[in-house]
C-alpha cells in the first residue's frame, strides 16, 4: 500500500480529506490523517474561547469517520524529506510516498524581549484555554492590553468586552488605524464601535518589552494585568527548519501544483504555504480543494489544469451582534448585523463539513 499522509487536520488538511474521500481512492492507496487531537479546533473562533463566551467543546469538528481513512494521533517532531519519514515525540515513524504539510502557524513575537514569556496567545486550542483562564482570572477593573489591530486583535477586543464589562480593554496597534489591510469606512466602523463600548485604541504603538505586570511603549511604562499577542504569526518551527527555498515570511515556495519544487511527492497548504493572499482559513479550504484535485488527476495518469485561487471575501465579527465584511460582490464592505449572521452561518456549516 501507498501511504498518503496528512500533517494537520486544519483548514486545509481537513478538507484535502473530506475532497479525497468524497471521490474515489486507488485499491493501492491508504489515506493518512495526523493530529495532536482528534477533532480540529475551528481557530477562526478562538477569540470567543478566549473571550468565555464560547465553550471548547462548542468549537471542536470531528474527523470523519470513514474506513478509508486512518487517523493517527502524535506529536510530530521532524519531517524528514530526503528518506520520506514522518518523525513522533513518541511512537514509530511514519513513511509517506506522498505527503502533505498542513501544520499551521505559530505567534511571531519580532524578537521582542518578553513577549514570548509574558504574553497570552490565541494560535492554538491549548494555549487559547490558557489565555481564557487568564483573562477571566482578572479581578474586576483590570487591564487587559492586546497587542496588533488586526482581525485577531479586533475580534478578541469586542469579545472580551461582552464578556467582560468591567474590564479596562486597550488594543495596541503600530499603524495609523486598526484593520488597516481593510478600507478607511471600515476602520472607521471599528473605531465607532470601539468608542460606544470604551475600548480604547492606540495608535502607533512601538511595544519594545514585555514584563511581569507591565508593557512598555515607546519604552513607557504601561501597567497592566493581561497581556494578549496578535501581532503576527509565522510558520511553524518544523516548517521552518526545513532546508527548502522560503519566502520572507517563511512560507514555503511551491510550484504550479502547490509541491515543494525537489520534492514534488510533497504538498504545502495553509500558513505554510507562500500564497499570493494573507494565511487564512478560507485560503487554507480553497487551496486544499485545488489540492485535491490535483492529487486525483495525477493518480489518473492526467495532467493538472489547477486555476488561480479565488476567495469569497472576508467576515469579522464584533461581539455577537454586530460584524464587518469586505470583498463580496467586488469592492463592496458590510457592516452590521448581515455581516455577523454571515459569519454565523458559515460557523455553522463548518462544523458540520460543509466547508
Amino acid at each position: 500500500m501507498k501511504n498518503f499522509v496528512i500533517l494537520g487536520g486544519g483548514y486545509g488538511g481537513l478538507t484535502i480529506a473530506k475532497e479525497l474521500l468524497d471521490k474515489h481512492i486507488p485499491d493501492d492507496v491508504q489515506v493518512i490523517l495526523v493530529d495532536r487531537m482528534p477533532f480540529q479546533g475551528l481557530k477562526t473562533e478562538y477569540y470567543a474561547l478566549a473571550a468565555g463566551t464560547v465553550s471548547d467543546f462548542d468549537l471542536r469538528v470531528h474527523f470523519p469517520n470513514e474506513q478509508r481513512l486512518i487517523r493517527k494521533y502524535g506529536e510530530v517532531t521532524s519531517m524528514d524529506l530526503e528518506n520520506k519519514i514522518v518523525h513522533f515525540q513518541d511512537g514509530e515513524p511514519l513513511l509517506y510516498d506522498q505527503l502533505v504539510i498542513a501544520l499551521g502557524c505559530t505567534d511571531r513575537f519580532h524578537n521582542t524581549p518578553g513577549a514570548e514569556e509574558y504574553s497570552c496567545t490565541i494560535q492554538s486550542f491549548n494555549h487559547t484555554r490558557q489565555t481564557y483562564l487568564r483573562l477571566n482570572e482578572i479581578k474586576p477593573y483590570g487591564h487587559v492590553h492586546i497587542v496588533g489591530g488586526g482581525l485577531s486583535g479586533v475580534e478578541i477586543a469586542a469579545e472580551l468586552r461582552e464578556s467582560r464589562s468591567d474590564l479596562n480593554i486597550t488594543i495596541m496597534d503600530r499603524g495609523e488605524r486598526v484593520l488597516s489591510a481593510f478600507p478607511q469606512r471600515l476602520s472607521a466602523y471599528v473605531h465607532a464601535w470601539f468608542k460606544e463600548h470604551q475600548v480604547h485604541v492606540l495608535n502607533h504603538a512601538a511595544v519594545c518589552r514585555i514584563e511581569p505586570g507591565a508593557i512598555y511603549n515607546h519604552n513607557e511604562q504601561i501597567v497592566t494585568d493581561a497581556v494578549v499577542w496578535t501581532a503576527g504569526i509565522q510558520p511553524v518551527k518544523m516548517v521552518q527548519d526545513l532546508a527548502v527555498p522560503k519566502d520572507p515570511q517563511g512560507r514555503i515556495v511551491l510550484n504550479e501544483y502547490y509541491q515543494i519544487p525537489d520534492h514534488p511527492e510533497v504538498y504545502v497548504v495553509g500558513d505554510c504555504a507562500s500564497l499570493p493572499y494573507s494565511p487564512s482559513a478560507q485560503a487554507a479550504e480553497v487551496q486544499g480543494e485545488q489540492i485535491a484535485h490535483i492529487v486525483r488527476d495525477l493518480w489518473k495518469g492526467q495532467t493538472p489544469h489547477p486555476h488561480p485561487l479565488k476567495l469569497r471575501g472576508t467576515l469579522g465579527a464584533l461581539g455577537k451582534k454586530a460584524g464587518f465584511g469586505y470583498g463580496f460582490m467586488g469592492s463592496t464592505s458590510l457592516r452590521g448585523r448581515v455581516p455577523r449572521l454571515l459569519k454565523s452561518g458559515v460557523l455553522w456549516k463548518s462544523k458540520r463539513h460543509f466547508g
